[in-house]
């Protein structure tokens, strides 16, 4: 097919109906980037002898390297399907779940999307994830099943057995498909019945239950994947063919004379053809005979690899002829068999063909937008449709008609920037010359040439006489044509090397976009949406009409930005642009200053931010980097910033020691971004350090056996040479702990004492506040607005209902005698005040709370109000790092069950309240009275010199609210009180068994019967715990699921690659935080313990190695035996 030019693609732009936006996706190594490559050739972009071969999407070196894609790009194909023309944005996305963010940018910009599947693996862990991807951003898939090539050569199934096997696939995606509609329509049903519920108020004896979950009602039929609904292509993408049961249907139709129509729903089933009555049967299974879909389609598919695969050429022959195909000779006799089979078969049924055809026919185009979704897309966080303001909600019709008039606002959303080499830019790359500018270069040359011959002659005839003179000029004319080519390589070489310097110097970042209403025009300019915007307080400065050309005030979370160049995004090229319409993929050049990673863009200030992009996969792998020569620092700290905007999914962070670290998604993805980082970013030599890995600490209950089994307590304690854990959490004087863990501790000026217990948290309650600490987060913006008596806007019904259901989980899951009371006792939630730790207090006279939002706020004037935040803040930091290894805590409740302060501190809280001059008068009395009272005269000297500043300053203690009174020698109140509550929180953390938490990956591996052993060696040897297995049916492959601690994970997947020779690859997920069972400052204390272990307990403590670990990257102190003046030993009298 002939190149598609790029004025052709500007026209098909505008006509909105026949643009098709769609992406692939699918598992790793199913086949995604080969089929992008054979819908590609048909384009006349790359030959169809390369597709498959080549990976035109795949640009990078290291994803032709790998062999997996890593990033998504995007193309523009032109189909025709009879006398309709589509323009096809066709987006290529990875497999592998290191870059699974990658796909969450792709499928956000499109309408529809293709699922590639595996014939011989069927559906695996990525496979489900990209259909859960899809379905949540409401986008229609259809289904390839890919690689069925390796049915017939590979399995060497039968026809029959390889309709069964596809049967199966078939049904296990429908069955993903299935458990997710079911869980949106139990959902909904839930929300129905609140809102019903809150309507209705009638007697709890007159409502009857409805038990049906409501899904028989609704209709899911367009949902699952079936060849008779045309959402289906069986296809071999390596060898070039594929079809819907379409095309076979309009062949026999012809051929049987049954109907099309009839043939299509009988084609895929359990069918038969009977041949005497020329009528289709049902019951194909229970009267032996072969399904339609097995006599008509897959025995010619199967006849035809045999006979080529055999060599057999008149069957060949026989074939081409009666397809009416025309092979050449070259593919014929080609000594690789599956040369020929590809001419053959990419001729019979061209795979682009049924797919394209298929996308047509099946997926939406951009005006086929569904309410819902556009709903989804403007409602950021727990914000419904209605409680936006009425300006915003007008939008809405503009992205239901998508339309291109000058009039309808543009709405454009990034999904992602990606770098760009400068000189890939079309500006920069050299243009071939015109006819003129060549004809002008050549009489420069002449001119030049000209004029050197007669300044030759010039010299030659003053030196020689005139006759010699005549036939030299004939041969210098015969060198003028070699000096214009000379001249003109010159001209285009220094011109080329001034912009490779340029280029050289730059990466330039290009916005990947699309276009959801209005029309996006080179030089326009335009608002860009931060994440946090809200139109409503936007709104009030601005009004809805209001451009990005006026002169504007200041709004948070919004800048007006210039679209410097628009681009046509075709793979590894790019074509320039003037304007685009709505409905398609764009690339927007000139952004790099005003967006980081995604944003939207508006010319309306009444645009809500888009919803944020839901990443599948949490980065989890830290390293901490920097340059191998000091001076290159600023160009790691630049690198690190383009870095960072280029990758969605990395995050860059500095930490409190002053380290860069990088934080990605997995291995892979660290090298990707570490080759990045060297090559294109900083261009400089770095250092990496050993992974840092995260870990918790949290506390256990004490546990019922010791490390042999036996009862505690039931045993004797021998004398240890180790110290006991008791010595080693030696706790210092003043402090008192009792036998049940209550930590008593005063500030160091004994004006107030704090007790303190730890408890653990249920498991369930970790894991409901790890999984809202967003929703916690909101609550704390809440209280605080609610706090500081702001006007806040008008608290959202379904925030509240959904912060009421959390507090009914909390009180379900804290049941029991020592848990009475805690929800409502919440003070606060920690660390960064939405973590998985809890504060509650337990003392009289005070009452604050975490529920203020919900509407029971209760203004508190007690003596405590003034420095509760001191103990908030002293929690917040003890949970922030543990005493273990300054590591954050996880599922550890601490109760404050005591707070006493002095007169004094009592009479600093009321007296804040009164005026300067009784405050200043006050004071004076209190503090001569608590010096009379102290023991320590140093102590009273230093109360009175404060009051006598106090006195003489008056203005300053109502600054302070009286904390200048105690700003003795240990420092301001409130800091002693922070400092005094993170000592309690340790050592009441200490007083209970203390754990570490690893954080853990899923594992999945799939590997066949014979490398089994290995792969379990593998995991057994790096502290993994198998799950399941189970096999797949139809094949000799396993699954094998485990989990296995981030730790350990580095290196692992070459390691099985290598064990197993390539027969096995894992898939590793972040999956939750486990407690590591042993207790890392175990030593052996009883008779049996000392017998099983030795003396110095010489089997290798998990939990401790990894705690030393840690303290040595923080320089924390290690106790570890180091031989330091070590003598050779010496034998006194040789053996002879």
């Amino acid at each position: 097919m002939v190149l598609t030019s790029v004025e052709k693609m500007v026209t098909l732009q505008k006509k909105t109906s026949g643009i098709r936006n769609i992406c692939i996706l699918a598992h790793v190594d199913h086949g995604k980037t080969t089929l992008a490559d054979c819908l590609i050739s048909s384009n006349g972009i790359i030959s169809s002898r390369l597709a498959g071969k080549l990976r035109y999407l795949d640009s990078r070196e290291d994803e032709q390297i790998r062999g997996i894609t890593m990033k998504s790009s995007a193309i523009s194909l032109h189909f025709v399907k009879g006398d309709q023309e589509y323009l096809i944005n066709l987006i290529d996305s990875p497999g592998h779940v290191d870059f699974s963010s990658e796909v969450s940018t792709a499928v956000r910009l499109c309408d529809g999307c293709i699922i590639v599947v595996d014939a011989v693996e069927g559906v695996c862990p990525q496979t489900q994830a990209v259909l859960r991807q899809a379905w949540l951003e409401n986008i229609r898939p259809v289904l390839v099943i890919n690689k069925i090539d390796r049915l017939i050569v590979e399995l060497k199934l039968t026809p029959q057995e390889a309709y069964l096997h596809l049967k199966n696939i078939l049904e296990q995606i429908n069955a993903v498909t299935g458990a997710l509609f079911t869980s949106k329509v139990l959902e909904e049903r839930a929300e129905k019945e609140t809102e019903s519920e809150s309507i209705s108020d009638t007697a709890p004896g007159d409502q009857i239950y409805d038990w049906s979950a409501g899904l028989e009602d609704t209709d899911d039929s367009h949902l699952y994947f079936s060849p008779d609904h045309g959402n289906v292509v069986f296809a071999s993408a390596i060898d070039g063919w594929g079809f819907g049961i379409e095309h076979f249907a309009k062949l026999y139709s012809q051929k049987i004379g049954i109907k099309p129509a009839v043939l299509l729903k009988t084609l895929w089933g359990d069918y038969y053809l009977n041949t005497k009555a020329k009528k289709i049967m049902k019951g194909d299974q229970s009267k032996g005979k072969k399904p339609l879909f097995v006599q008509l389609v897959l025995d010619n598919i199967w006849s035809l690899y045999e006979a080529v695969m055999k060599r057999d050429k008149e069957k060949i022959e026989k074939i081409v002829t009666s397809l009416g195909l025309k092979i050449g000779a070259r593919e014929s006799r080609h000594a690789d068999p599956k040369v020929h089979l590809n001419a053959i078969c990419s001729q019979w049924l061209p795979i682009s063909d049924a797919v394209l055809s298929m996308v047509c026919n099946k997926l939406p185009s951009p005006l086929d937008i569904t309410a819902e979704r556009v709903e989804k897309l403007m409602c950021v966080g727990a914000r419904t449709f209605d409680s936006l303001p009425p300006e915003t909600q007008e939008l809405k019709s503009a992205f239901m008609k998508c339309s291109s008039q000058g009039t309808a606002p543009v709405i454009v959303f990034v999904s992602k920037m990606f770098a760009v080499d400068a000189k890939a830019l079309p500006h920069n790359k050299p243009r071939p010359l015109t006819q003129e500018e060549i004809a002008h270069r050549r009489e420069l040359v002449k001119r030049r040439h000209a004029e050197k011959l007669a300044a030759n002659q010039g010299k030659e005839m003053s030196e020689k006489p005139p006759g010699e003179n005549s036939s030299e000029v004939t041969a210098d004319t015969g060198d003028t044509k070699r000096e214009v080519q000379q001249l003109t390589g010159q001209v285009e070489n220094t011109t080329s090397k001034v912009v490779k310097q340029e280029a050289d110097s730059k990466e330039s970042f290009i916005a990947f976009a699309r276009v959801f209403s209005g029309v996006v025009q080179r030089g326009q300019k335009i608002f860009v949406l931060g994440p946090k915007y809200d139109p409503a307080d936007s709104l009030q400065k601005l009004s809805s009409q209001c451009s990005a050309t006026d002169d504007l005030p200041l709004v948070p979370h919004m800048t007006c930005c210039t679209l410097e160049n628009l681009y046509l995004l075709m793979g590894r090229e790019l074509e320039d642009l003037e304007e685009v319409p709505a409905g398609n993929v764009l690339g927007i050049g000139g952004l790099q200053d005003f967006v980081l990673k995604s944003a939207t863009l508006s010319t309306s200030p009444a645009c809500p931010p888009f919803t944020p992009l839901n990443f599948e996969a949490t980065p989890i792998v830290r390293v901490a980097v920097e340059p191998k020569h000091p001076s290159d620092m600023p160009q790691l700290v630049r690198g690190m910033k383009l870095l960072n905007q280029a990758d969605p999914c990395v995050e860059v962070l500095i930490q409190e020691t002053g380290e860069h670290v990088l934080v990605t998604a997995g291995e892979v993805h660290l090298q990707r971004c570490l080759d990045d980082l060297k090559e294109r970013f900083a261009k400089v030599q770095i250092s990496v350090s050993a992974p840092i890995i995260p870990f918790r600490e949290t506390i256990t209950r004490p546990p019922k056996v010791d490390m042999v089994n036996e009862e505690i307590g039931k045993q004797q304690k021998v004398a240890v040479i180790h110290q006991t854990k008791e010595d080693q959490n030696k706790i210092p004087e003043g402090i008192q702990v009792d036998s049940d863990g209550l930590v008593t501790i005063s500030t160091p000026n004994k004006q107030a004492t704090l007790s303190v217990r730890a408890l653990p948290l249920p498991e369930e309650v970790t894991r409901l506040l790890e999984e809202n600490s967003d929703l916690i987060r909101t609550m704390e913006q809440l209280n605080t607005s609610l706090n500081e008596d702001k006007k806040t806007h008008e608290i959202n019904q379904k925030t509240l209902d959904r912060i009421k259901e959390f507090k009914q989980k909390l009180e379900q899951n804290l049941t029991g005698r020592k848990w009475r009371n805690a929800v409502d006792q919440i003070w606060s939630f920690g660390p960064r005040k939405c973590g998985p730790n809890i504060l509650l207090y337990n003392f009289e006279g005070y009452k604050r709370s975490v529920w203020q939002c919900l509407g029971n706020a209760v203004k508190e004037v007690s003596k405590y109000r003034d420095f509760d935040n001191s103990i908030v803040s002293g929690f917040q930091l003890a949970t922030l790092s543990g005493p273990m290894c300054e590591e954050p805590l996880m599922g550890v409740c601490f109760t404050v069950e005591k707070w006493e302060m002095n007169k004094v501190g009592e009479m600093l809280s009321t007296s804040s309240q009164d005026s300067v001059e009784c405050d200043a008068t006050e004071h004076k009395e209190d503090t001569t009275l608590t010096s009379s009272c102290t023991d320590e005269a140093c102590s009273a000297n230093e109360h009175q010199d404060s009051s006598r500043s106090v006195s003489k300053s008056p203005e300053k203690i109502s600054k302070h609210k009286g904390d200048v009174l105690l700003a003795d020698c240990y420092g301001p109140f409130s800091g002693q009180l922070i400092a005094t509550m993170k000592e309690a929180c340790r050592y009441a953390l200490q007083a209970k068994p203390q754990r570490l938490m690893a954080a853990m990956y899923t594992c999945e591996i799939m590997a066949t019967a014979e490398v089994l052993g290995r792969v379990y060696a593998v995991l057994s040897k790096r502290e993994g715990r198998v799950l399941q297995e189970e096999m797949k049916e139809g094949t000799d492959v396993f699954i094998i699921k485990a989990v296995l601690p981030v730790a350990e994970s580095f290196g692992f997947a070459d390691e099985i690659r290598k064990r197993t020779s390539g027969l096995a690859s894992p898939q590793l997920v972040f999956s939750h935080w486990e407690i590591i069972s042993s207790d890392p400052f175990w030593v052996p204390t009883t008779e049996e313990e000392y017998l099983h272990f030795g003396e110095k307990a010489d089997s290798e403590n998990q939990a401790r190695k990894y705690m030393n670990a840690v303290r040595k990257r923080k320089g924390l102190y290690v106790e570890e035996k180091i031989v330091e003046h070590a003598e050779k030993q010496r034998t006194l009298s040789r053996n002879k």
